[in-house]
């Protein structure tokens, strides 16, 4: 008689442990607690002394600030009026200082879309059903960036939009992209977080929750809109029409008429300024431009370089 007999069922396999990637895990854990430290600071009292520090004229003690600053942020002041930083009588005027004329020479191009900042892209992209994206996994309302104006949002219906960071090594003022006519300046008060790479993918709705100055423009395209975005630290923000806005600081939209008559800047002229870093974004109606395919998020661009291809003769 023959006997049989039967191995045991082998054991079910074991799941691989999960790892926590010993790079991307701490830098993740280090964003959260960046963004969660900015939710508790008093941002715009820093903000205020800030603001007050920056223009003071201390002498040997400025002097030192901006050196301290230019090494630290590896500052190239080759480009700028005055290269030298000893020259700037405060920490402010250095931080908004002006270019020689030379140095940012514009696209010649006629359908060019020009870059506005020194900065990077952060995003670039099309309006889908009326929202831009801030980072990945986050996308938040063109209303709500335009301080919750669904009328003036539905102009951008279809749209496209570029995000671009200015580091506090960049130029900080802000030029035209194309030709316009100002037609309104709206301030929306708001909070001041950061807006580097870290915040942004932690913090949704960023933009629309900072505080801003909405710049809207008559174009050849149609409507357009500068939208300068403060954050923390940011001692002002300033037009070349109505002066330095913020501060003061409220908590009710503003709607800023344009001075009469209502200036015409052309492409590549001085618009504004930052007095301290952040970003600027742009939106654009259905149709008027397209992106450059070789820019993405981290591409360095600067003031005058084709950011992107206008659809009609602008």
């Amino acid at each position: 008689m023959t006997h049989r007999t039967e191995s045991p069922a082998p054991a079910p396999a074991r799941a691989p442990a999960r790892t926590r990637d010993p790079v991307t895990a701490p830098a993740a854990a280090g964003e959260w607690l960046f963004a969660t430290l900015q939710r508790a600071l008093p941002q715009h009292r820093l903000s205020r002394v800030v603001h007050r520090l920056t223009r003071l004229r201390a002498g040997p003690l400025t002097r030192a600030a901006i050196h301290t600053f230019v090494r630290a942020f590896d500052v190239d002041l080759r480009d700028a009026a005055e290269p030298g930083p000893g020259q700037y009588d405060s920490f402010n005027t250095f931080f908004t200082r002006a270019l020689r004329p030379d140095a940012r020479p514009l696209d010649a191009r006629a359908n060019t879309l020009l870059c506005p900042v020194d900065g990077a892209v952060s995003r670039l992209g099309r309006l889908d059903e009326g929202r831009l994206v801030q980072a990945k996994g986050h996308a938040y309302d063109v209303a709500a960036l335009l301080g919750g104006d669904t009328e003036l949002a539905a102009r951008f219906k279809d749209g496209a939009f570029a995000t671009l960071y200015l580091s506090p090594r960049d130029y900080h003022r802000v030029h035209m992209p194309i030709d316009g006519t100002l037609t309104q300046t709206i301030h929306v008060p708001g909070r001041l977080f950061s807006v580097n790479a870290a915040t942004t993918a932690q913090i949704a709705r960023l933009y629309a929750r900072n505080e801003r100055v909405i710049c809207l423009f008559d174009t050849a395209l149609g409507p357009f809109a500068v939208v300068l975005v403060g954050a923390i630290f940011v001692g002002s923000i300033e037009t070349i029409w109505h002066g330095e806005l913020t501060p003061p600081r409220g908590h009710r939209v503003r709607r800023l008429p344009p001075p009469m008559p209502a200036p015409t800047l052309a492409r590549g002229a001085e618009l504004g300024r930052f007095n301290m870093g952040s970003t600027v974004i742009l939106l654009l109606p259905a149709g008027a431009a397209r992106w450059r395919q070789d820019l993405g998020t981290g591409s360095r661009i600067r003031v005058g370089e084709a950011l992107g291809w206008l659809e009609v003769n602008a």
